[in-house]
């Protein structure tokens, strides 16, 4: 059976192509898969990796698979926390300019970048995204948060929101159009994410949210099914073609992304944003074609970075 093509993951991959490398603080890549992963997207030329973990360990998993380390610098650490830890030390020596995760945990590498005396906060609060390369679907789709925040209240969902937009324009999407979803495309007081869904859009009209155009709430056929749309004539800029969908919760995040992966053949890379670096999220049944595409979308992520602090001091 013939692998499928990744249109839109060749696309993102190919924007990085003018960029350098980027240093990338990779933690505990002590199995195959995420060692793997580095090194293929250090030979792609999207990253330049600081392996941090258990020197032995990972010499040991290069020479079991074969994988050719070509002499990547190795900051040896014990355990998986430690290697957290270290990896996070590295980024706040700005010597990584994002962070990816190995074969720990998320809590701990989490917990290492949440901690207040020595992790990565911004006043942003830290949120998940997946960037997802959808067969059926024409634009590329930006889904959170599935990972991170469990039952995100209004001001969580704020930060949610602009992250995502902020991602949006980081992989260079002409428009950013934010379908907020629920149950329904109606407000209902019963269900509280539509009134939420209402408020954040009014927090755009406001705006307290910037750089995208917002609808909802909208049930998900609302959002991306333009016949839908028609069939219960919804008017709305958004309604039919969003390319970022924000959902009520993390459950709901999961089982969208995950239907989408295993009924719809989707592929989805993702990122971590709201920190002081991009993270780069894998999970040890990603393809090899979207551990990349997660260290491509890191790589336009701190790029919009450069250039957004690049304008600051210019202006």
């Amino acid at each position: 059976m013939n692998e499928r093509a990744h249109d839109k993951y060749d696309r993102l991959i190919a924007l990085c192509k003018a960029l350098p490398p980027m240093p990338t603080a990779v933690a505990h890549p002590c199995d195959q898969s995420s060692l793997e992963g580095a090194v293929d997207a250090t030979r792609l030329g999207l990253i330049a990796p600081i392996l941090v973990g258990p020197r032995a360990r990972i010499e040991a998993v290069a020479a079991e698979h074969g994988i050719d380390l070509g002499g990547l610098p190795i900051v040896d650490a014990g355990y998986s926390q430690e290697s957290a830890a270290k990896a996070v030390e590295i980024v706040r020596e700005g010597k990584a300019e994002a962070l990816m995760k190995g074969s720990l945990h998320t809590d701990e590498l989490m917990g290492a970048v949440v901690r207040r005396d020595t992790g990565l906060r911004t006043a942003r609060r830290i949120s998940h995204c997946f960037v997802m390369d959808v067969p059926s679907y024409a634009d590329t789709l930006i889904i959170t948060d599935a990972a991170i925040n469990i039952a995100p209240t209004l001001a969580d969902k704020v930060d949610i929101v602009q992250n995502a937009i902020d991602l949006g324009h980081a992989l260079r999407l002409p428009e950013v159009r934010v379908a907020i979803l629920s149950a329904m495309e109606t407000v209902n007081p019963d269900v509280p994410s539509t009134v939420e869904a209402a408020a954040l859009c009014k927090m755009a009209d406001r705006g307290q949210i910037t750089g995208a155009v917002l609808d909802g709430p909208l049930a998900l056929d609302n959002a991306i099914s333009l016949e839908a749309v028609k069939i219960k004539k919804i008017d709305s800029p958004v309604a039919g073609r969003a390319n970022v969908l924000v959902v009520p919760d993390l459950e709901a995040g999961n089982m969208l992304a995950k239907s989408l992966s295993f009924l719809a053949g989707a592929d989805a890379a993702g990122i971590v944003l709201g920190a002081r670096v991009p993270i780069i999220l894998t999970s040890r049944a990603d393809s090899v074609m979207t551990r990349l595409a997660s260290c491509g979308v890191a790589v336009l992520v701190a790029q919009a970075r450069k250039e957004a602090a690049s304008k600051a001091v210019a202006a």
